[in-house]
């Protein structure tokens, strides 16, 4: 009779199971006349001063054989390009609020060195300032994004940074800016006043903060976009005590920052992961939608008309450092875990457009989930690379909202929304639709209503590889790279998608 039972149960689960991997998700998406358009600068990176971001990453110098201009690698801006990166934050992080920017401009050889206390306690020798910084992001055609110095730095050296930058008539620091090298202003538009205000920025309270912001803000000029240092991740306080106290004139941006962090004590590998920490880091993924909603929720009740940009200038996957590298260096390796969080974190950026206008990956070369590594003179991109070049498509297109209740990636008694979804329709009217599938096993079936889209022909891009803890390496540097996709299905105006596991899909319907 239990060996009955038993079956019986056995058989219910298994099919239970069969059906939860066989059943099809509907998704409906609304093309609204009020829809917010994707801000391209969702899809920005960040360059800290930080292990070999900058020096061995970014720059090279100009007498290096390693192809460059201007001391800054050749390949490196091609791949950005490609990217099309919309904006690049710099020089910190931690590192920005013991950064003078005085430091860095004029001849190379007169310029003092500093240690760079928060990254690996070297020395920092300036030879990458200003003028490299902001003729590097010409090159790449991004926007800068200054993050300014309030935590050990003067409301006069950051509004002078301000005017050394932009100014173009006669003053004392446009004429400095002559007599380094540089007749017309670069014009930045965004500056950060301060980094992690609550920490490594200088430990301040929110109410603190909120003071120092309206000091370093009436300082600086109108015409730009401040941009406040943010709530680390639910703390929501934070926000709250922002918005209430500094004068919404003031404020162009309100920043937030989160990763997902295991455990801060124990982050776990890079690539050698289990499923356990697979499932734990993508929660803490997820959360970003959680974030997002109730961080947006409390700015809306002091900016209903949503001027003020919400700013998630720091995100993605943090790890132990790889093995045998410095770690305050942060070195790690990028798998297709970091791929699928990068996708699923792209997608929420995207449906909540209307709050969230910038982003930054954190960050660009060399550093956490970065999308370029480099060894000397070789370079290769990461999975976390392709998946953002697949999304580029969504840059500055009108958001298709989406309806859907996601299938569950189960594990452990422990459930997470399995498929992520965002979708656009550009100028052209072309539609694209990204979607992510985080089952480490499962495969999942979607099925998507485009008649009222307008288009018919649809072609698709994917990203895989045969397992999670898979990577690109400078010896196999195209282990995973995107491929066409072909397994869906038009009928009558209905795609039918089987979405492989722990994958992103990108569809362009014409």
């Amino acid at each position: 009779m239990k060996k009955t039972l038993l079956l019986a149960f056995l058989v219910s689960i298994c099919a239970d199971i069969s059906f939860a991997q066989n059943q099809i998700t509907a998704i409906t998406l609304v093309s609204k006349t009020d829809a917010p358009v994707i801000n391209k600068n969702i899809y920005g990176h960040f360059a800290e001063h930080l292990g070999r971001s900058i020096y061995g990453g970014f720059f090279v110098g100009d007498t290096s054989k390693i192809p460059n201009t201007n001391g800054v690698r050749n390949d490196i801006v091609k791949a950005l390009k490609e990217l099309k990166i919309p904006n690049l934050r710099w020089p910190g992080g931690c590192f920005a609020d013991t950064y003078h920017w005085k430091d860095g401009i004029g001849p190379k050889e007169n310029r003092p060195t500093i240690v760079n206390q928060w990254w690996g306690g070297v020395t920092e020798d300036n030879s990458f300032g200003t003028h490299d910084f902001l003729n590097m992001c010409e090159l790449l055609g991004a926007e800068p994004y200054l993050s300014g110095n309030v935590g050990s730095g003067t409301v006069q050296e950051l509004s002078e940074w301000v005017q050394y930058a932009n100014y173009k008539g006669k003053s004392p620091m446009s004429d400095l800016r002559k007599k380094n090298g540089r007749a017309e202003p670069w014009k930045v538009n965004f500056w950060g006043i301060g980094n992690e205000a609550w920490g490594c920025g200088g430990n301040m309270t929110a109410d603190y903060y909120a003071n120092e912001y309206r000091k370093y803000a009436t300082f600086m000029p109108n015409d730009i976009v401040r941009i406040a240092s943010g709530a680390n991740s639910d703390n929501y306080n934070w926000t709250e005590t922002l918005m209430k106290n500094i004068p919404a004139n003031m404020l162009g941006g309100l920043a937030l920052h989160h990763y997902s962090v295991i455990d801060w004590n124990k982050k776990g590998d890079g690539v050698d992961f289990t499923e356990d920490q697979y499932f734990a880091t993508m929660k803490e993924a997820l959360k970003m939608e959680e974030l997002v909603t109730k961080h947006s929720a409390i700015m809306d009740k002091y900016d209903p008309n949503k001027k003020i940009d919400l700013v998630v200038d720091e995100w993605g996957g943090w790890y132990d450092v790889e093995k045998g590298t410095n770690p305050g260096f942060l070195y790690q390796q990028n798998t297709m875990r970091d791929a699928v969080l990068a996708g699923s974190t792209l997608n929420i950026f995207n449906n909540h457009a209307d709050r969230v206008r910038m982003a930054n990956l954190a960050q660009c070369v060399n550093v956490l989930q970065a999308v370029i590594l480099t060894d000397k003179a070789k370079m290769i991109t990461t999975p976390t690379y392709h998946v953002m070049k697949m999304y580029n498509v969504h840059q500055g297109a009108t958001l298709l909202p989406v309806n859907f209740n996601s299938p569950r990636y189960t594990y452990k008694g422990e459930m997470l929304p399995a498929v992520s979804v965002s979708a656009s329709k550009d100028q052209n009217r072309v539609v694209h639709i990204s979607l992510v599938n985080i089952d480490s096993k499962n495969k999942n079936k979607i099925e998507i209503d485009v008649k009222g889209l307008g288009v018919k022909n649809f072609t698709g891009t994917i990203l895989t590889s045969a397992k999670l803890q898979d990577y690109n390496s400078f010896e196999v540097p195209n282990k995973i790279v995107p491929t066409v996709f072909k397994n869906f299905e038009n009928k009558s105006g209905k795609l039918e998608i089987t979405v492989p596991p722990f994958s992103v899909v990108v569809l362009e319907g014409k």
